[in-house]
């Protein structure tokens, strides 16, 4: 399969596919983690044998331990294979949306986007670049970011500029070296809700120009709803929903995804919101199973005894809840969230949230 991806790679693609070029090291890395899971499984049955053979010995006696015994597996085998169905199946729908808009490429358009491509860095594979090659593509990328007067701002030190002028022009350095991938770490933290609009929409027309790949890492639920096609939740370093942004303000069904948007703010309501309770595991030390249970109303005994594996609701929506499994209890989502729902749509959806 992998000699098949690669052959199937365009080498002189301007913007790469990157799904074909991450494919091998994916589906080798998924290999490692299965059959490395076997080994060290085996490895945790006999340290768990051999612990709960001491406990049972010290209950016999009266005795009431004060330690955990480990759990008899250290890498659920299911989730490692539903992880490589998942890549499998992202490929394959990749393939076949590729071959339904076969008959529709510009060829022209993509003959004359490589000219350019060439033709902009044919400088820098010929000679180094020169101080006022730097400046000419310095301003250029300025003016790209929307900072008026540019060969001014150019001779400016950084504390001459407002908050929005100087995420402005960290956006542009990122742009200095023609990403396929734009990583947006909290791009709106410390800034006003007016500046945070123009940013986004900045972001969303650097996009479009440049056709990049955005990846938003942001608390800010706001931002998520009106700039992401794809959402993945994340609770102490692992994701437990993903979905389209429709699916998870929509259609939630992670305990945690409820809770981050029962304490959302809304202003066409007065209700009051629901903090979360507790607070995140110590991740150096862990713990056994979902590591949300302990701050989880809907907990249930299985949370503290193993991690649960990511149940498909649909084609697009995955969340990683026993509150998925068929013999679990029926719970239904809160009600202030259900409330929140039904007032979005009558908005007009997504655009609105």
């Amino acid at each position: 399969m992998i000699q098949a991806v690669e052959a199937s790679i365009d080498p002189i693609e301007i913007h790469k596919d990157g799904l074909a070029w991450t494919f091998a090291g994916s589906i080798r890395a998924s290999q490692e983690h299965y059959f490395g899971g076997i080994d060290k499984n085996k490895a945790a049955a006999k340290k768990h044998a051999k612990q709960q053979k001491k406990y049972d010995n010290l209950t016999a006696k009266g005795k009431q331990p004060t330690w955990k015994v480990t759990p008899s597996t250290a890498v659920d085998l299911e989730l490692e294979q539903d992880n490589v169905r998942e890549l499998l199946n992202r490929l394959t729908e990749h393939y076949k949306e590729d071959l339904a808009e076969q008959n529709e490429v510009d060829f022209a358009k993509n003959t004359k986007e490589l000219i350019e491509f060439f033709r902009e860095n044919a400088s820098g594979a010929v000679s180094r670049v020169t101080k006022e090659m730097a400046k000419y593509k310095a301003l250029k990328l300025l003016e790209e970011v929307g900072i008026s007067e540019p060969r001014k701002r150019y001779r400016q030190y950084p504390f001459e500029f407002s908050g929005g002028m100087r995420q402005r022009i960290v956006i542009a350095i990122a742009l200095a070296a023609d990403p396929d991938i734009l990583i947006c770490d909290e791009p709106t933290t410390a800034l006003d809700v007016t500046i945070q609009a123009q940013i986004m929409e900045l972001i969303n027309h650097l996009k479009e120009k440049r056709n990049l790949s955005i990846i938003f890492i942001t608390h800010d639920l706001g931002v998520v709803a009106n700039m992401a096609d794809r959402i993945g939740v994340m609770y102490a370093g692992k994701l437990v929903e993903t979905g389209t942004a429709d699916d998870i303000f929509y259609s939630p069904a992670h305990p945690y995804t409820w809770a981050l948007l029962s304490a959302m703010p809304d202003v066409d309501t007065n209700d009051r919101l629901e903090a979360i309770p507790g607070t995140p595991p110590n991740m150096i030390y862990p713990p056994v199973g979902d590591a949300f249970a302990d701050r989880n109303k809907y907990a249930l005994k299985i949370d503290f005894e193993m991690q649960p594996p990511m149940f498909k609701i649909s084609d697009t929506h995955y969340a990683a809840t026993w509150l998925l499994h068929p013999d679990a209890p029926k719970v239904k989502i809160p009600k202030i969230i259900t409330d929140r729902i039904a007032r979005m749509k009558e908005k007009g959806g997504k655009s609105n949230a």
